[in-house]
């Protein structure tokens, strides 16, 4: 009888625990009630100044009630009132009841959106707030406030990729790719033409915070692996930082080609990298004519110049030599959405 009675109690107090801890699970409203955007208010009107710039817009909204106190993430975000956020824009983030967001910074956000400075515009606005993937997102009700930037020099945000084709130096601000769009998908490009080809992506021109790749299968970890290009040439690198993937292009091995150059148009000469710089360069002898820019010596890929100006075009026009000497050429990748050469005698 004693020892029945033991198994009871030991049978009671396993229950009990359970039970305890089922209590203690979380359980997520089937509805959970969205966020509520307070501040800005709808029909607020806004002229950005670089005088007023270290101003904060403050955001400030009532947490979503996911039935438990959830740890979310609430982010403040931007579009046109005629996409309904189709291509939203995030503006800043914060675990708290309310985040600050500078005018410096915001009119930096919105000349990325593509407004235009000294003119008026309507924007949309609302908060996002996430705890997990498994829950979808939920949204405050969508607000629309008049804005004007005002002019300054745009900054896009920008990866740093310190490796071994510049010397691991995280610091670099020539190795670097940007966000055009300012919706944390960076693009550019990466020049590999000897060493190992490992490099970085980092967020900043330190170590505090850098992605590699353990298993090579494009996705990012913090402090994993090096990322290694395989193969010689200039990379095109996307990283989605959201989503944390990265994807690299064929390489291109680029060199110059023309009836001024010394393989004429026969076979390119190869172009050589400068570190430093993150630019192709190579210092050669020319003749009178004509030359081009290709890779891999083909013509799938090649770049001429059709107004002189020093941008090139895909299949663009020859760029004429109109003097024979020794001439130092570069190309540069580092401008968004630009290519762009320089032919100087020496």
């Amino acid at each position: 009888m004693k020892k029945l009675a033991t198994y009871i109690l030991g049978g009671l107090s396993i229950l009990l625990v359970g039970a305890c801890s089922e209590d203690l699970d979380p359980v997520i409203k089937s509805d959970p009630t969205p966020p509520v955007l307070m501040s800005p208010a709808s029909g607020t009107s806004l002229v950005l100044t670089a005088e007023e710039g270290a101003e904060e817009l403050v955001f400030a909204y009532e947490k979503t009630d996911y039935g438990f106190p959830a740890a979310a993430t609430y982010t403040a975000q931007l579009d046109f009132p005629e996409n309904d956020f189709a291509e939203p824009m995030d503006l800043a983030s914060s675990a708290a009841a309310e985040m600050m967001l500078t005018y410096e910074a915001f009119n930096q956000k919105l000349l990325a959106k593509g407004l235009l400075p000294g003119e008026e515009a309507s924007i949309a606005l609302r908060i996002k707030s996430t705890i997990n993937k498994s829950v979808m997102d939920k949204f405050s009700e969508v607000i629309q406030m008049q804005v004007t930037p005002y002019e300054v020099a745009l900054e896009y945000p920008r990866l740093y990729l310190p490796g071994d084709y510049q010397g691991w130096d995280p610091a670099n601000e020539n190795t670097v790719i940007y966000s055009v769009k300012s919706d944390n998908v960076y693009e550019g490009f990466i020049h590999v033409l000897g060493g190992s080809g490992e490099f970085k992506i980092n967020e900043m021109p330190n170590w505090d915070v850098n992605y590699g790749d353990d298993g090579a299968d494009g996705t990012l970890e913090e402090n994993g692996e090096n990322i290694k290009a395989e193969g010689v040439g200039t990379f095109k690198l996307t990283v989605d930082l959201a989503a944390k993937t990265y994807t690299l292009g064929n390489p291109l091995y680029w060199g110059i080609i023309g009836d001024a150059t010394p393989g004429g148009w026969d076979a390119s000469t190869p172009m050589e990298f400068d570190a430093a710089e993150n630019l192709l360069t190579i210092t050669v002898d020319l003749g009178v004519g004509v030359m081009k820019f290709r890779a891999n010596d083909a013509w799938d890929n090649n770049f001429g110049d059709d107004d002189l100006d020093g941008i090139l075009e895909p299949g663009g026009g020859d760029i004429p030599v109109e003097e024979a000497g020794n001439y130092t050429i570069t190309l540069d990748f580092k401008v968004p959405g630009e290519v762009s050469y320089t032919l100087m005698k020496n």
